[in-house]
């Protein structure tokens, strides 16, 4: 059996580069990746260090690639070796009422290839190649790089939350919290989009400052200043829409805070579970609309790649750091940094 180098994580903040068997197609609609680019997400770094628990060793993070098919199992037609993809890291089963009604994201049969949410988790693609399958592939456009198009993923998430479930329209004055990776792709939607007034909202100077060159219109450091006090003397009406893609339990509240009549809120970032609390009467007479949004489905990869390809969203503009699958060490260390960015892994 051949052998590949992948990044395996034997236990909380035990994360070793091995040789492993290498993949090979088995069953009906199955396809081998050669992984070209992975994106690091924080949900990865979350389970490397233990932040995230619902973790079963041993485990291949990563769920964020491109790169080219190398072998395709029976049924396969869409896709042939050599064809430059993107890798949708959800699988469905196409066939439950969730499925049927659009949302795949609920799938009953769903898997995903080194994320989380689905009981089924399986390897990712932190590793020289992947398996998957041919319902989960996205013709990779070819003007589009290997780096750029492993951030279809995270670029479909900002796209579903942003657009399809908190429904932005042209002038909508928009606050988003946390300016990190996810934070700045919501952001980029939302100027995409149309947005009027795009306020950031960060902790570190460095990511305030990667905001206001990405098309902020203006950056908040809650260190430095009133976080609310800012945002109301710039949009004296209140926002229109907060999208909270931060993580910290705080960043939830200072959303809770910002609301004012009619706004759209969106808890976007926060994956641990922890708990925030509304008041009733004023909630009842805001009249907002709280929406969350998590994972991805065919569509909003769909609308995903149609951004970058249309050159709407350069997802380049927010790599910071490239780490070949062999310093994947050093990659976390820098992870763990708040002068970052997006880190991309080229095994």
């Amino acid at each position: 059996m051949e052998k590949m180098l992948a990044a395996v994580l034997l236990d909380f903040d035990d994360l070793r580069l091995e040789e492993v068997p290498r993949p090979v197609v088995r069953d009906f609609g199955d396809v081998v990746v050669k992984i070209n680019s992975c994106g690091f997400c924080a949900t990865d770094y979350k389970a490397i260090k233990g932040i995230r628990r619902n973790v079963n060793f041993p485990f291949i993070p990563g769920h964020e690639p491109s790169g080219v098919v190398t072998e395709v199992g029976p049924g396969v037609t869409e896709f042939k070796e050599g064809d430059a993809v993107i890798v949708q890291p959800s699988g469905f089963c196409g066939r439950c009422e969730y499925c049927r009604t659009g949302r795949h994201q609920y799938c009953e049969h769903a898997f995903t290839t080194g994320g989380d949410g689905p009981v089924d988790v399986r390897p990712g693609a932190f590793a020289e190649y992947m398996l998957t399958v041919d319902s989960s592939l996205f013709h990779k456009p070819a003007d589009l790089s290997f780096n750029a198009a492993c951030l279809t993923e995270p670029l479909s998430g900002a796209w579903k939350g942003v657009v399809q479930y908190s429904e932005i329209t042209v002038g909508d004055d928009v606050v988003v919290i946390g300016v990190g990776s996810i934070g700045l792709l919501c952001m980029m939607v939302a100027k995409a989009a149309g947005a009027g007034r795009l306020i950031a909202i960060d902790a570190s100077d460095y990511a305030c400052k990667q905001a206001l060159a990405l098309g902020a219109t203006h950056a908040i450091n809650p260190r430095n200043e009133d976080a609310v006090k800012r945002v109301y003397e710039i949009i004296p009406k209140g926002p229109d829409l907060v999208v909270e893609a931060a993580g910290p339990i705080q960043a939830v509240k200072l959303m809770v805070d910002l609301r004012r009549r009619g706004t759209r809120w969106n808890v976007f970032g926060i994956t641990t579970p922890e708990k925030f609390e509304l008041e009733g009467g004023p909630t009842h007479f805001l009249e907002g609309r709280m929406d969350a949004s998590f994972g991805t489905n065919p569509l909003a990869m769909s609308k995903a790649i149609r951004l970058m390809e249309s050159g709407l969203v350069n997802t380049e503009r927010i790599i910071s750091h490239c780490f070949p699958l062999e310093k994947m060490l050093e990659a976390v260390e820098v992870m763990g940094s708040p002068d970052r960015n997006k880190i991309i892994i080229n095994p």
